[in-house]
């Protein structure tokens, strides 16, 4: 029996999110999973290329299409994908739930994790896959859509294991009545809500969608998966890995549907306006989440945009920072919901454990930083990946144009394995702290500003402003000074912005940890979920209570 089988790995799990230190079931470096791994994972993904993907246990499609295109080769991946009319999707959740929601959450945790070690098989396939539709690196490729996203799902498993069994499922109820008493039955029963829909992203279409996928599942709901039409492969490879293990096991393979569209053709609002659909999880824009928010009867958990900021106040070695930080803006060249992007430097520089450095000395250090880590044949290609889309280029090379000084005009990087990757410098822009319209927005992509404040309480102030206004995932801080880390933290916490301080070397801010931090807090406009805490989990289930009396 599955339960009896993963048991170790779940309660592990369930201890792991109580106590919030390290934990990783799944290794994140390549090379624990074979030396031949990565190549077969390369002639796995190649044999997916043009042609039909049919992996899928899905039936009546109403036509075959596809439009994802690499950044880095500029070639069609010429996979083309089932489409289903949204009734049919519908129906088919529906027609599984009822058996799903009656299983007892020890199974169905057994069976997900099941899935999970399936997925496990998959994970250079999946690797290759986002690598050619997201502009990954190979590297942040198999880590973020393997093992860290399978983390992520067996966290929010966990979760869900747990809550689900906080209270009995039946129990004799008796309250004295002087020489008498009354005694009632009662059950507890944890009623799903209905059918789910996730709606995942371009630029992570396996790490932010898992999620709500496990959640809806853990919690005894049907899935229906609406992906990006430009990074459908990773996420069609996990639904399949999905529902061969449900099938195998004597479930419906259709608990869990892949939903794939088309840019001339998105499904995504007539999914989410079906009055049958209960759940809704959306990463992405602001404007599409504010819309599926505003959605009446809907339980909707969103990740939309936000502005993060770095706050520079005072540092023990000032180059360590820089180059911590000159790698957060460069990483996946600013692709990340985590990545900073304005930087609030007082006008009179910040105080080192040297002295104190002008203003423009360490803007100028940063420039350098960006610049060394750009050219750096090991590092710059790698590390910067590709970007995913045209407007995100655009966006990019328009960036000198926002105003301000501009202190680094971004150019293109040369990637020596790909010709024709689609790889650009960050651009580094300075402006005044006068200049709103041009820092009081999210800037999407390789573009950092540096604004310069009067001094640290002003700088506070403004980060301050940024997240209750336009929302943070993020925020990173350097200070030396106690009673000024506690002013940070106070501040960006009361608009709901965690903090992370003083980091150098091998740990950016961009980075969340499944089990220990929780991904979005939920509290501000950058997104109302968080992965993965318990509201993640209870709000897709309801507790209903059964009263009997014994004679």
């Amino acid at each position: 029996m599955l339960a009896t089988k993963h048991q170790n790995t779940i309660d592990a799990a369930v201890k792991a999110n109580h106590e919030r230190t390290f934990y990783s079931h799944y290794p994140e470096h390549p090379k624990a999973y074979g030396e031949e791994a990565h190549a077969k994972g390369v002639q796995s993904y190649q044999q997916l290329l043009n042609k039909p993907f049919k992996q899928l246990l899905q039936t009546g499609e109403t036509g075959w299409a596809g439009e994802e295109v690499s950044p880095y080769t500029q070639e069609v991946l010429g996979v083309t994908y089932p489409f289903f009319a949204v009734d049919d999707l519908v129906k088919r959740a529906g027609d599984a739930a009822a058996a799903w929601g009656r299983t007892p959450v020890a199974e169905r945790a057994g069976v997900l994790t099941e899935t999970l070690e399936r997925i496990k098989d998959y994970f250079f396939d999946i690797a290759n896959a986002t690598m050619h539709t997201t502009g990954q690196s190979f590297m942040m490729s198999f880590q973020a859509s393997g093992p860290h996203a399978n983390d992520r799902a067996l966290e929010a498993i966990a979760t869900g294991y747990h809550e689900l069994q906080r209270y009995p499922a039946e129990l004799e109820w008796e309250k004295p009545m002087g020489k008498t008493a009354i005694r009632l039955r009662k059950t507890f029963r944890a009623i799903p809500k209905g059918i789910g829909v996730v709606i995942g992203c371009s630029t992570f279409p396996v790490w932010n969608t898992l999620p709500g996928m496990y959640a809806n599942l853990i919690t005894g709901n049907p899935v229906i998966v609406k992906p990006h039409p430009r990074a459908i492969l990773p996420i069609a490879i996990v639904v399949a890995a999905i529902q061969q293990v449900l099938q195998e096991n004597g479930h419906d393979p259709l608990l869990c549907q892949l939903a794939p569209d088309s840019s001339e053709n998105l499904i995504a609002k007539k999914l989410s306006e079906h009055p049958d659909v209960k759940l809704i999880d959306y990463t992405g824009s602001s404007a599409f989440g504010n819309y599926v928010e505003s959605l009446p009867g809907k339980t909707v958990f969103t990740e939309k945009a936000g502005v993060n900021s770095v706050l520079l106040d005072s540092v023990k070695d000032l180059d360590a920072v820089i180059q911590n930080l000159a790698f957060s803006v460069s990483l996946y060249s600013g692709q990340m919901c985590t990545a900073p992007q304005n930087f609030f430097i007082p006008e009179t520089g910040i105080a080192t454990a040297a002295g104190q450095v002008s203003f423009n000395e360490v803007v100028q250090k940063f420039r350098d930083a960006i610049v060394a880590l750009a050219n750096n044949p090991k590092m710059g290609a790698g590390t910067l990946g590709a970007l995913q889309n045209e407007s995100t280029l655009q966006r990019a090379q328009e960036a000198q144009q926002l105003g301000g000084k501009v202190i680094l005009a971004g150019a293109p990087v040369n990637n020596e394995e790909f010709s024709k990757a689609r790889v650009m410098a960050p651009t580094v822009i300075e402006v005044s702290s006068a200049d709103t319209n041009i820092y009081e927005k999210e800037l999407f992509g390789p573009v950092v500003l540096i604004v310069k404040t009067k001094d640290t309480a002003h700088t506070i102030q403004l980060a301050k402003q940024m997240a209750q206004k336009h929302g943070a995932i993020t925020c990173a801080a350097y200070t030396t000074d106690p009673a000024t880390k506690e002013k940070i933290t106070d501040e960006m916490n009361s608009v709901f912005t965690p903090v992370s301080f003083n980091l150098t070397g091998f740990i950016w801010v961009n980075q969340h940890a499944a089990f220990s931090d929780f991904h979005v807090s939920g509290g501000n406009p950058a997104g109302n979920a968080s992965f993965t805490n318990q509201e993640f989990i209870i709000k897709r289930f309801v507790w209903v209570g059964n009263r009997e009396l014994i004679e």
